[in-house]
């Protein structure tokens, strides 16, 4: 069993800066992909970042690449999504999630996730 607990989400003004934080604990492994997810109001969830734990292979949505940048701490067991340059439309809960690695896999694949956290609110401010 794995278990994701996100902090760091807030009330920001648009073009600042925000870390959240994604803490593991359980049967994480080197296997494992970190992601991070967010739902607006009304909106479908969507995928925004991910990394493959071991090799550090970052992935992105075409909406956050050059303003966000995921990463992972090992000996914290803990990944981050540094986001920049903020804008309204990332006002969302922000998730962060966990899959195996697995042939053919895909890192936007939601429904592939099979761990998550209680989610992160995010509100931009214009």
């Amino acid at each position: 069993q794995v278990q994701l607990v996100e902090s760091g989400g807030g009330l920001m003004q648009a073009g600042d800066s925000l870390r959240l934080s994604c803490a593991t604990s359980g049967r994480t492994d080197s296997s494992y992909v970190m992601g991070w997810f967010r739902q607006a109001p009304g909106k479908e969830r969507e995928f925004v970042a991910a990394i493959i734990w071991s090799a550090g292979i970052t992935y992105y949505s075409d909406s956050v690449k050059g303003r966000f940048v995921i990463s992972r701490d090992n000996a914290k067991n803990t990944v981050y999504l540094q986001m920049n340059s903020l804008k309204p439309e990332d006002t969302a809960v922000y998730y962060c999630a966990a899959r195996r690695v697995v042939p053919g896999w895909a890192p936007g694949a939601e429904r592939e996730y099979g761990y998550w956290g209680q989610g992160t609110q995010v509100t931009v401010l214009s």
